[in-house]
């Protein structure tokens, strides 16, 4: 790969012949974004890593890696039952739409959080592992703790707006690599292309699931104040990269951006494996100027944003 080639072919597929002034993603002031070997720790790009950041439903991860924890203690098992509350039942989209009284197994929780990112989901298993939400979110900031992600606190399970729960892109790329490295036989989940419930069949809403080579995973989320966020794992000739980029001012543009750091960080991988000391920033361009039609007009279902549901359908 040539220097700089990659990101420049990505991001061409933003633009839209619509007459519109420019925004660079860079210039986006919530975007921060992380790319690290998943295996070694190495850190081979960092931008606004260490700066607080809304996580959206990246949340779930640590819902998630909480509940795994439990699964391979022998704690919880998989065809457990999760009684769904009125509390739960209330929350915003996404979710499933369950009503208060209903029920449904752990294993189908757990596939509705990572593929439908489901927030009544979410509530309901934080509620079943530790009788409220409250008490399972000091749980995640326990288990944040644990893990080495010093700047992250949560006090939701599902990522849904409060200003106190912040993180990083840093601490977010540390939980992705700890879900990957703890819990391989759960692992799978989050690679799900589809979750079927009740008649109704759900895409995962991590479309690099399907679009770039290698992905295997991990989590998507929206909400408006934290904007379009995403962890992602991939792994190309036996190693493994976990990237993520956080405030990007559309589903298209986050996307792209995790394709493009991703391509830049095997792309550096191989060129050390010939010797060429290259480093991810070199092969790097600064994205090409989004289209504010497209800004404007580009969001998701993910993370209890009406609008994003409501554009969706």
């Amino acid at each position: 790969m040539g220097r700089k080639a990659g990101a420049v072919v990505l991001w061409a597929a933003v633009a839209l012949q619509a007459p519109a002034a420019a925004t660079s993603l860079y210039a986006q002031p919530r975007y921060a974004a992380f790319l690290a070997d998943a295996e070694t720790g190495e850190v081979l790009y960092a931008r606004q890593a260490d700066a607080p950041r809304f996580p959206a439903s990246i949340t779930k991860v640590m819902t998630l890696y909480v509940v795994f924890e439990r699964l391979a203690a022998g704690q919880l098992r998989r065809d457990d039952r999760v009684v769904v509350s009125a509390r739960a039942a209330g929350q915003p989209p996404s979710k499933l739409g369950l009503k208060a009284g209903d029920s449904l197994s752990l294993d189908e929780a757990i596939r509705a959080l990572t593929v439908k990112s489901a927030n009544d989901v979410a509530v309901a298993v934080a509620e079943h592992v530790a009788g409220s939400e409250e008490a399972f979110a000091r749980l995640m900031t326990l288990k944040a703790r644990q893990l080495g992600m010093v700047d992250t606190r949560f006090v939701n399970a599902s990522g849904l707006p409060d200003p106190r729960q912040l993180t990083t892109a840093r601490d977010l790329g540390r939980l992705a690599v700890a879900v990957w490295r703890d819990f391989p036989q759960y692992y799978g989940y989050f690679t799900l292309p589809h979750f079927a419930f009740r008649g109704q069949v759900m895409a995962n809403h991590n479309h690099l699931l399907r679009t770039t080579p290698g992905v295997d995973g991990i989590k998507t989320g929206y909400t408006g104040a934290a904007g379009f966020t995403l962890a992602a794992s991939a792994v190309r000739d036996g190693r493994r990269l976990i990237a993520v980029v956080l405030g990007g001012p559309s589903r298209v543009a986050r996307d792209a951006n995790v394709e493009a750091l991703l391509s830049s960080g095997f792309a550096a991988l191989a060129a050390r494996a010939r010797g060429v000391p290259v480093q991810v920033a070199d092969l790097m361009a600064e994205p090409g100027d989004l289209n504010d039609f497209v800004l404007q007009r580009l969001v998701e279902q993910g993370s209890g944003d009406p609008r994003a549901e409501r554009d969706r359908r």
